[in-house]
């Protein structure tokens, strides 16, 4: 837990795609995390980086895609993802998108 103390160490980017976008109304922003953060650091995290009152937090591992190397022919793989689903109290919203 040391490794997390900071808050910026748990949050690493917003997540940005439509899928994200779509639930911004409904005060549900989307992270990615690190690996091996709880629910209990991301919602301590959210709530002291951008000062929001967080009422839910759901998270999902994501393992990474096998892709081909055109060049090569070789297989690689892209890295496993932890992202978080983060649910703000009425009235609280992120400025991360500039909306």
């Amino acid at each position: 837990m040391s490794s997390l103390a900071n808050p910026r160490d748990v949050i690493i980017r917003p997540i940005v795609s439509e899928k994200s976008y779509a639930g911004l109304d409904a005060n549900i922003y989307t992270f990615e995390v690190a690996a091996g953060a709880n629910k209990i650091q991301i919602k301590q995290a959210v709530e002291e980086i951008f000062g929001v009152k967080v009422i839910n937090v759901n998270t999902l591992n994501r393992a990474g895609k096998r892709k081909r190397n055109r060049r090569t022919g070789t297989w690689g793989q892209r890295s496993n993802q932890k992202r978080a689903i983060v649910s703000l109290a009425a009235g609280e919203s992120i400025e991360i998108f500039g909306s």
